[in-house]
């Protein structure tokens, strides 16, 4: 008899990277990734974008459509929900829309993201209040704030996955003037330079003293000053309690800390959560909440696999667990599952938590430890370092200023993190940082890597090097 199929849950980056994987290596086993919604592998990053209208069409944002998983030999099952999982029988329980029933699996992959936090926000149900975290929540938006005499469904590019239902109703009511934005981090940041593309009067409110708060302070601080000059009114420090609405049921005004501003329409991006609770009483959790995994992505389990957004995944600088929700760690991790489950056992890797975002036209980028108690707590006893450098050779047209931090351990002199913002190429150098990171490298090391030079695309001290020589000298 053949053996039981690889079975997937969740057909998103870790998922179908996983499945597309295994089908090419492993042609004796079926694999079958069951995916509850609609969309599959598609790029959540995009959807500001799209809002704003860079990208024209949902389906942009697709990197393996149904056809092509097909083409893969990959068994995938759109609208299909896990609903239990037995380990101990080796079988899933699957909602589909003929029915439920159960499937047998001889690996399982556990891939079912995270989900978008809307509690504790009191009236985050409102009309005219969305979170931002799948292609129906950007398609929904963006028919909210087109005119309904334009607004059109087809025009959303959805190839028959949207939920044009919802996108109708919304394309139906009169388009937002103003909007408030609770949350100053990668949603809220992206999302107030798309919603000023569209006119609107935007209030960003952000709890704690900064935006963009694991970037640090001075790049806070720039992207503050950014927005501000963009017309994006910050309200810093200030706790949103709930959101009010009117007679019929839409955002009216936002309420913060007892005092109320009138608003038609709101955006809430508070943080994620993993989806770990399918398999949470069968599977051990780390601290973070996510599913605890080996560094071949296996569970508690026997045979059972996570990887993704509902996964934990070691970190480069300490070593420990972390929880990290970007695509590249996610599709690296699926695809090292999908082959380890052929046969030819491959690591997860670990992340740096490398991140960059566009705020308006400034870059900013971040990787490695750089809160200074977080380090502390690490066992680090760090040091840090700020400069502001040309990204040109000065003479040469379009030098901007580059703000770089770098943060190293006093007593090894190794690269603990850094940070960086300005608006020309600031965001890519990050992966310098990044890559020092991964071979855990001295600031004296960084300090002497042979970076490239020439006037249009660096100085001879390229700011990294720059700020690396100054770290050093304080070390």
């Amino acid at each position: 008899m053949p053996a039981e199929p690889f079975v997937v849950v969740g057909g998103d980056a870790a998922g179908l990277s996983a499945a597309s994987k295994f089908a090419r290596a492993d042609t004796d086993r079926d694999v079958v990734v069951f995916e509850k919604g609609r969309w599959v592998s598609y790029a959540h990053c995009g959807t500001p974008y799209f809002v704003k209208g860079e990208v024209e069409k949902l389906t942009d944002m697709l990197s393996l459509s149904p056809e092509a998983a097909a083409d893969r030999g990959i068994d995938l099952r759109r609208e299909h929900e896990i609903v239990a999982v037995d380990t101990d029988e080796r079988v899933v329980t699957v909602d589909g829309p003929e029915g439920t029933f159960e499937q047998p699996y001889g690996d399982l992959l556990v891939a079912t993201g995270a989900r978008a936090l809307r509690e504790p926000m009191d009236g985050i149900d409102l009309d005219g209040a969305f979170t931002l975290h799948g292609l129906d929540d950007a398609a929904a938006i963006r028919s909210f704030l087109t005119d309904p005499d334009e607004a059109s469904v087809a025009d959303l590019g959805g190839g028959g996955f949207v939920d044009e239902a919802r996108a109708a109703r919304f394309g139906a009511m009169d388009p937002p003037e103003s909007v408030a934005i609770v949350g100053g981090g990668f949603v809220g940041v992206e999302m107030a330079e798309a919603f000023t593309a569209h006119g609107l009067d935007v209030h960003l409110f952000q709890r704690s003293g900064h935006v963009l708060k694991s970037f640090g302070d001075a790049v806070g601080e720039r992207v503050e000053k950014h927005l501000e000059g963009h017309g994006v009114t910050l309200h810093l420090g200030a706790s949103v309690e709930r959101l009010r609405g009117d007679g019929a049921g839409r955002v009216e005004a936002v309420v913060c800390e007892g005092d109320e501003l009138a608003v038609d329409a709101a955006m809430v991006g508070i943080g994620l959560r993993p989806n770990s609770a399918l398999v949470g009483d069968a599977v051990d959790l780390g601290e973070t909440g996510a599913i605890a995994v080996d560094d071949y992505g296996r569970t508690s389990v026997e045979r059972v696999y996570a990887a993704g957004d509902c996964a934990e995944i070691d970190h480069v600088v300490t070593g420990e667990p972390t929880w990290n929700t970007l695509g590249l760690p996610a599709n690296r991790a699926g695809r090292a599952i999908g082959q380890t489950v052929a046969g030819d056992p491959e690591p997860i890797g670990a992340v740096a938590d490398t991140s960059v975002v566009k705020a308006f036209d400034l870059e900013c980028g971040r990787a490695g430890v750089t809160d200074l108690d977080e380090a502390r707590d690490a066992g680090f006893d760090p040091v840090s370092e700020t400069i502001t450098a040309g990204s040109r050779s000065g003479y040469y047209p379009g030098s901007a200023e580059t703000t770089v931090t770098l943060v190293a351990d006093r007593d090894t002199g190794r690269l603990l993190g850094g940070t960086i913002v300005g608006a020309d190429r600031a965001a890519v150098r990050i992966d310098t940082v990044a890559t020092a990171l991964a071979s855990e490298l001295t600031v004296a090391e960084v300090e002497r890597l042979d970076l490239g030079y020439a006037p249009p695309f660096s100085p001879v001290w390229d700011p990294i090097l720059t700020a690396a020589k100054v770290l050093r000298g304080s070390l």
